[in-house]
């Protein structure tokens, strides 16, 4: 059976993938895992997915189930070397200690993984093996719509009554991790994702360090959701890390923008909510994203059980009147009737009537107290639209350098010049009409981006493939190296066939079979040259005798 590579379907004899279009020709830049490779005799490794200073995340097939899957290998970037069709991970002598320190943790945390997959917040976790010197995760590979991609489909933010239901289960998910002495550290949008029954899911798994600074991992954080002591140099992290990224991941989703990057907002610690989101939501929502959202740790909230207390609120008030009033009807029955006061009510109406007023009360109060601004000094924009800051927000610290248009060769001499940069390249090229074959393209972050981080930052490159669609070159009367080469060259195959011909010697190009010079195909077609064998010998009468 013949897999794609990047799709994991069956594709048989096909180069391009009918599915998918993956090019099942090329290979997995190095020093990733070459597409084939089979992990613990069950798992065959396709295209990558995502990468981090900590591990990489491939498709995989599972030949026992016949499930696709996603396979993660400890993957610690410069700790190791592996060339090009290589499994085996080579580890340098001189980083052999801390690299089976980080090794162990990362069987750890992903045990604890497997441990929790019944949790329906976090994605399933199932096998955890070691092989070529690393190890490997198994994870499920579930149809998952990206989170930021389900606000924007929704207006761009989400009422209060619909994000409450889908990050209950993730509070609960991130307290039991920490529980078990490990937490996520990169809660973010862009970690979470929706499944097709309507439950939100987190990933990004790593070990904590990843996810702050002063490890000997290239760290990688999420601007907006990272907390202020993931960019302290080794500050241990734990359950108040998680709730001001779980927080600003909230944050979010009511406003539709995550927070300024925690390095801004030790400078401005104000949080921009427009008047309008601030009206739309419960008081005590708003109050526990600042208090979840606080610089200082000592001012945070500190434990899940507050956060959810926190958030819940005026479900707690709601429910204390629903026991009130299911109370009095409960006395009502029993009484059979109603014992009047002096003015004409009952008691129970006067229960009822306290209640009620009570939570109009509590509901005024606590609006006035909003609107009284106790929070001064963590929410900004008092209009109806959110507002900038009043400091100047013209950026003129450090910015992501640009290599689009440079050769990856090129870009990797650059980024080799600034020691703070690491150059991932994209596990695909990809086709454009704008660059040039082996000229980069794209990368991530963009050129021109706020650098927030002095050190360890990772920039991916997609290196552009050139045009999908190229111009077959004139081939007549040339000598058959030449022409392929020449069509090698504008990414296309070339497979000869023989004929005789009056017009051009043997070994020279008639033409082509089935198109004509500056045909246009797609990239890796295979095209069919005529190639002369000479003249057609001639046949002569034998005389008869």
């Amino acid at each position: 059976m013949a897999l794609c590579m990047g799709c994991m379907q069956e594709i048989g004899d096909k180069r391009f993938c009918p599915s998918c279009g993956f090019d099942n020709a090329e290979k997995q830049q190095s020093p990733f895992l070459p597409y084939g490779t089979v992990i613990a005799n069950r798992y065959i490794v396709g295209t990558g997915i995502d990468t981090n200073g900590e591990s990489t995340r491939y498709l995989c097939y599972d030949q026992q189930t016949g499930n696709v899957m996603i396979i993660c290998e400890f993957l610690p970037i410069g700790l190791f070397s592996r060339a090009e069709g290589e499994t085996v991970v080579r580890v340098n002598y001189e980083n052999r200690l801390e690299y089976s320190k980080l090794r162990d943790d990362f069987i750890n945390y992903y045990k604890i993984l497997c441990d929790l997959r019944e949790l329906s917040a976090l994605l399933d976790v199932h096998n955890v093996m070691e092989e070529n010197n690393t190890v490997y995760a198994v994870e499920d590979n579930e149809d998952l719509i990206p989170f930021e991609e389900y606000v924007k489909r929704s207006g761009g933010s989400l009422e209060w009554d619909i994000a409450r239901p889908l990050f209950m289960p993730v509070i609960s998910a991130l307290e039991a991790l920490h529980k078990r002495g490990v937490g996520h550290y990169a809660v973010s949008p862009k970690n979470m994702y929706i499944t097709a029954s309507g439950k939100l899911k987190i990933s990004g798994f790593a070990t904590e360090n990843e996810r702050k600074r002063g490890t000997p991992l290239k760290s990688q954080l999420f601007s907006g959701a990272a907390a202020p002591e993931q960019y302290a140099q080794n500050f241990p992290l734990d359950d108040i890390t998680d709730i001001y990224g779980l927080c600003a991941s909230l944050f979010y989703t009511l406003t539709g923008h995550l927070p300024k990057s925690a390095p801004e907002r030790m400078e401005d610690s104000r949080l921009l909510m427009s008047t309008t989101t601030v009206k739309k939501l419960p008081p005590h929502v708003v109050s526990a994203l600042a208090n979840g959202l606080q610089v200082e740790r000592e001012n945070r909230i500190t434990d899940f059980d507050e956060l959810r207390a926190q958030l819940s609120v005026a479900h707690t008030a709601k429910a204390i009147q629903d026991e009130i009033s299911r109370t009095a009807s409960m006395n009502i029955s029993q009484n059979g009737r109603n014992e009047k006061s002096r003015n004409g009510m009952s008691k129970t109406s006067i229960v009822i009537i306290s209640a009620a007023a009570t939570v109009v009360i509590l509901a005024i109060a606590g609006v006035f107290w909003l609107m009284q601004n106790p929070l001064q000094g963590v929410f900004g924009g008092n209009q109806g639209e959110t507002q900038p800051s009043t400091a100047s927000t013209e950026w003129t610290g450090p910015t992501v350098p640009s290599y689009i248009g440079m050769t990856y060769e090129e870009a990797v001499k650059a980024a080799n010049a600034d020691s703070s940069v690491t150059l991932m390249r994209a596990y695909a090229d990809e086709y454009s009409d704008q660059y040039k074959e082996g000229t980069i393209m794209a990368q991530s972050p963009a050129a021109g981006d706020k650098v927030n981080q002095t050190e360890g930052m990772i920039i991916s490159v997609t290196v552009s493939k050139g045009s999908q669609l190229r111009e077959l070159p004139a081939v007549e009367g040339q000598a058959l190296d030449q022409v392929s080469a020449d069509i090698a060259a504008k990414g296309l195959l070339a497979t000869a066939e023989y004929q005789y011909s009056d017009k051009y010697a043997e070994g020279r190009v008639i033409g082509y079979k089935n198109q004509q010079p500056g045909d246009t195909v797609e990239y890796g077609t295979n095209v069919i040259v005529l190639v002369s064998k000479g003249k057609e010998p001639t046949t002569t009468a034998g005389n008869n005798y």
